[in-house]
């Protein structure tokens, strides 16, 4: 197979701009989630940016199951195995939909305890709003996971623009619906988590009928392919738990911060809630390209051509840095102008502009080394090293860095972002030592 010919820039840009842009929608989302409801109260505000790093945590443990069912998928279908492919999209769909609903049972059986425990004590009106989005976001998961699982299947076989027209049409849904309830309505926070739950949900529906469609190159057909099937859930599994519990702990690592953020006062909770909103939009050139390389390195290695895997990585992450330094510059220079977008006091404001050019500045150097070049090693084989490096750097150099930094030296948000960017140039730097000495092998 001659894969230069496959992997032509062609191919790469149906492949990755379609990512870019469904990244761009799926942003959007949270986007305006907060620009609506920062009109009806700062309380308001608050309780659903805390609800959102919930959300965060569980949506990417599903990534990162995503991750392992690309990466194992993709392999199959580079060595033209594609009945093997279409049974592993089976397993990949039973993964993500039993461990959605056991979320979704967990976030709306235990909501206040779970707030309380994450969070303490917070005011009366925080705690209301943060029940009431954490509630119905919960009902949204299991159609997030069919519909990460259906993304996925299509991402693998290089078609990427089928998740992002549904982007597309969720984004749309999700606007009107919270225009709607909002300012029509007067469902407030209610209102939100509602448009957010119904948009997924017709998401998640549509998916799955196009990924049983005879027009998918790996349909699922029958029930009978959803029989479990060990030795391909464990070839999942072992990209997928390593993965997800990589993801899984570095948002808890970020649910930590907030956690020291919340003694800070409602001010610095939604300084840091924006700030965190924002820089959803600047990285997306990096993490579209990083699950384009799942995809790319799993078929190259499905080839058995091991050389291309580090010429396409390296390919990939000189796009990743041009469009990283091009979204960090625009943000650097308009960081005042979007922040006053939303409805925040002016310490709040101040705070919020503050650390985006900060990050803005800190990021250029490292940030597509952390989190684009880690993609490549996980598509070959290398996911218990990834977690294992993130896991570590997380906990010593963000949360007690960001502890130091943010409540002993008193330096407040500004702290808690330095403790991440510390954390992002360990991880970049192994990670950059072990893509060199795996090429050095060949392995």
């Amino acid at each position: 197979m001659d894969i230069s010919k496959i992997f032509d820039n062609t191919y790469l840009k149906k492949l990755i701009l379609p990512i870019i842009i469904e990244q761009i929608l799926a942003v959007t989302i949270g986007i305006v989630d907060m620009l609506v409801i920062s009109t009806v109260s700062q309380s308001a505000l608050t309780g659903v940016a805390l609800i959102e790093n919930i959300n965060r945590l569980i949506i990417q443990i599903m990534a990162g199951f995503s991750m392992g069912g690309i990466a194992v998928c993709s392999l199959y279908f580079g060595k033209k195995d594609e009945e093997t492919a279409k049974k592993v999209c089976a397993q990949l769909e039973i993964i993500m939909l039993i461990f959605s609903v056991l979320m979704m049972l967990i976030c709306i059986i235990g909501n206040k305890a779970l707030i309380s425990l994450i969070f303490g004590n917070i005011d009366n009106d925080v705690m209301k709003s943060a029940q009431t989005f954490l509630v119905i976001s919960a009902l949204s998961y299991p159609f997030l996971g069919i519909y990460n699982a259906g993304a996925a299947i299509f991402r693998s076989s290089g078609n990427s623009k089928i998740s992002m027209q549904l982007s597309f049409l969720m984004n749309i849904i999700n606007l009107c619906l919270n225009m709607m309830f909002v300012f029509l309505f007067h469902l407030e926070v209610l209102g939100v988590a509602t448009a957010s739950l119904i948009s997924r949900a017709l998401s998640g529906i549509i998916i799955s009928y196009l990924v049983c469609s005879p027009k998918n190159p790996i349909q699922i057909k029958g029930i009978r392919v959803f029989r479990p099937k060990i030795d391909l859930i464990k070839k999942i599994l072992n990209i997928a738990v390593p993965s997800g519990i990589e993801n899984g702990m570095f948002q808890i690592g970020k649910l930590a911060v907030v956690s020291m953020i919340a003694v800070l006062g409602t001010d610095a909770i939604a300084a840091n809630a924006v700030g965190y909103t924002i820089i959803d939009f600047p990285n997306i050139p990096g993490v579209a390209i990083g699950l384009a390389l799942i995809t790319v390195v799993g078929q190259c290695r499905g080839a058995g051509e091991y050389e291309q895997v580090y010429k396409y990585t390296r390919k990939l992450l000189k796009y990743a840095y041009l469009g990283d330094w091009l979204c960090k510059f625009i943000l650097f220079i308009f960081a005042k102008e979007i922040v006053s977008l939303f409805s925040l006091s002016v310490d709040a404001t101040n705070t919020a502009v503050l650390i985006l050019r900060c990050f803005s500045v800190a990021s250029i150097v490292i940030w597509p080394l952390s989190f684009t070049l880690p993609n490549a090693l996980r598509a070959m084989g290398d996911a218990k090293f990834t977690m294992t490096v993130s896991i570590v750097s997380m906990w010593i150099f963000r949360v007690i860095s960001s502890y130091i930094l943010a409540i002993v030296f008193k330096m407040g948000v500004l702290g808690l972002w330095i403790g991440m960017f510390i954390d992002w140039y360990f991880r970049g730097i192994i990670f950059s030592v072990r893509f060199f000495a795996r090429k050095k092998k060949n392995l």
